[in-house]
């Protein structure tokens, strides 16, 4: 029988990326900026100036199922083309989507919102989002609405090492079984919301993430105002609703009561019992043989 630790540690296996998958993030990279050269070469008058990944693919928290991969597209303001733009952020997301469908042999691409779709038959799809890098700091992103809002993905996965450095290595895991736990359980926080969160609540780790589990649980809900560290998004939990405030706080004041009873468990050497409680909140993945 394996011990909750061991369990533990296969989980966190089983909800990274394998090495085919991390070859497929790189390669599909790869090939989007391919399509985008051909799409906008130097000679364009919208010329892409580079592609790279973003998201949470670049900031190596991905679990599984891989079902997308963000990449951001730096185009050059060539000749002052973006106040064509200016007012009608759709109509470039349109010309790009266009674009990328005469020089690709993709059949389906779309363009909504903040992104161009690059859907794959196989595999994990390709959300583009094409930005101008603004004068002061951050990039310009299509806002859905006709307008432009400001990212700087750069600065997030910055922020992100910055914290990697402070808190050891186990912060990747933990924030990958934060994200499995939000997605068991209502997804009600975005995944970038759940990396910030996570990433602010702990001041230490260490390899213990049964424990660390418990800790996220106890004071989660009073980080849901965490701030983008970008400096341009505000509260990340600007949009949850009252009632699924009540609803997160509810759900991770039941899941420390079970994580309490799990280590407890595990304390008195009743691994199957603690397995049997992680399950509940880890989901069918979790392995409890």
């Amino acid at each position: 029988m394996t011990t909750t630790a061991q369990a533990f540690a296969n989980f966190i296996d089983r909800i990274s990326l394998t090495n085919t998958q991390q070859v497929e993030v790189s390669s599909k990279r790869t090939k989007t900026e391919e399509y985008l050269r051909m799409a906008f070469p130097l000679s364009s008058d919208l010329p892409v100036r580079r592609v790279i990944l973003i998201g949470s693919a670049d900031r190596g928290t991905l679990i599984r199922p891989l079902d997308d991969i963000d990449v951001m597209a730096q185009f050059t303001d060539k000749d002052g083309v973006f106040e064509r733009y200016r007012s009608t952020s759709g109509a470039f997301l349109q010309r790009i989507r266009t674009a990328l469908q005469a020089n690709t042999s993709i059949a389906s691409i779309g363009a909504r919102g903040q992104a161009v779709r690059l859907f794959y038959t196989s595999g994990a799809h390709v959300d583009i989002a094409p930005t101008f890098k603004w004068s002061t700091t951050g990039y310009g992103l299509p806002s859905g609405n006709g307008g432009w809002i400001t990212t700087d993905p750069e600065a997030q996965a910055a922020w992100m090492a910055g914290r990697r450095t402070t808190l050891g290595a186990h912060l990747t895991p933990m924030v990958k079984l934060a994200k499995r736990w939000n997605s068991v359980h209502s997804g009600r926080l975005s995944s970038y919301h759940v990396e910030v969160l996570t990433a602010t609540l702990f001041t230490s780790l260490n390899g213990n993430h049964r424990d660390a589990m418990k800790v996220w649980f106890e004071h989660a809900g009073s980080y849901l105002d965490v701030q983008d560290p970008a400096g341009h998004s505000g509260s990340l939990g600007a949009s949850i609703t009252q009632a699924s405030r009540q609803a997160f706080r509810a759900r991770v004041a039941e899941a420390k009561a079970r994580a309490v009873n799990a280590l407890a468990a595990e304390e008195r050497g009743d691994h199957a019992e603690a397995k049997r409680l992680w399950k509940i909140e880890l989901g069918d993945e979790f392995y409890v043989s």
